[in-house]
């Protein structure tokens, strides 16, 4: 059975259809790329699976459990990371984690552990009691998804995961999220504007417009789709929305960026 599935999922804001009968199977331990243009309804889509917001019509499920019928257990099997700053940078990183392992209900003689494990695993145990107002972009982005999985959720939703970050910072957290796939076999569902991302990162894709899927594959899959030699994603979705893709600015406009981001896309 899939771990994500939907059905003619849909949301509707007035007399926009964000999201348009979305129909998806996606296999546990899979990492999904979700592409679009801004607009395209990726992040409406992340929001009704996490259950943020309710469905206009159709049905969805993670791990069995029903978004609209189970709401409580589906928060339980995932973990969200959103495009805007979630990490508090008043505190520490240790204190973020510490505030998030309460908001999770983890027993208290687990949090300790739960939170030195996540730290040491997403490379900030020698940060653990910076202030996060002084972490780089990837660190900060490294720590919201140490968050997002100390209770070791099932699912991972990434929204935009690396928007904002250097090269550098970018492949650092490429190489943290694959490295969760591996040792704890989640699935991971994100959305990127960054197509090296996707095709470094993602056993499928599928590219969204105007609220519905336009086309999913494999990356290999979706560019020999386009038959043009030596093909990359950029073409594959040039080729299918006519739209190019913006991939942001720097981590010293990082907070403008996402902000940005999530209000359009």
């Amino acid at each position: 059975m899939p771990v994500i599935k939907t059905t003619s999922l849909t949301k509707v804001f007035g007399k926009l259809k964000a999201v348009d009968r979305l129909s998806l199977n996606i296999e546990a331990g899979e990492i999904f790329g979700l592409l679009g243009p801004n607009g395209a309804g990726k992040t409406t889509t992340i929001k009704m699976l996490t259950t943020l917001l309710p469905v206009s019509s159709g049905k969805a499920s993670i791990a069995g459990y029903d978004i609209q019928h189970k709401p409580a257990d589906v928060r339980k099997l995932v973990g969200y990371v959103p495009q805007l700053i979630s990490a508090d940078g008043t505190l520490t990183g240790y204190e973020n984690l510490l505030i998030f392992a309460k908001l999770y209900d983890l027993p208290r003689k687990e949090r300790e552990q739960r939170i030195r494990s996540a730290l040491s695993f997403m490379g900030l145990k020698e940060s653990a009691h910076k202030m996060v107002r002084h972490y780089s972009g990837g660190m900060m982005r490294r720590l919201e998804i140490a968050q997002s999985i100390l209770h070791r959720p099932p699912v991972l939703f990434l929204d935009e995961p690396t928007v904002g970050l250097d090269p550098n910072a970018r492949h650092m957290v490429w190489e943290h999220i694959q490295q969760l796939r591996q040792k704890y076999q989640t699935t991971i569902f994100l959305t990127t504007h960054v197509m090296e991302e996707a095709d470094e990162l993602c056993d499928r894709v599928a590219i969204m417009n105007l609220g519905k899927i336009a086309a999913i594959g494999s990356p290999a899959q979706l560019k020999k789709s386009i038959h043009k030699q030596n093909a990359t994603l950029d073409d594959v979705f040039i080729h299918i929305t006519g739209n190019l893709i913006d991939n942001g600015g720097n981590f010293r406009d990082i907070a403008r960026t996402r902000r940005t981001v999530r209000r359009l896309g």
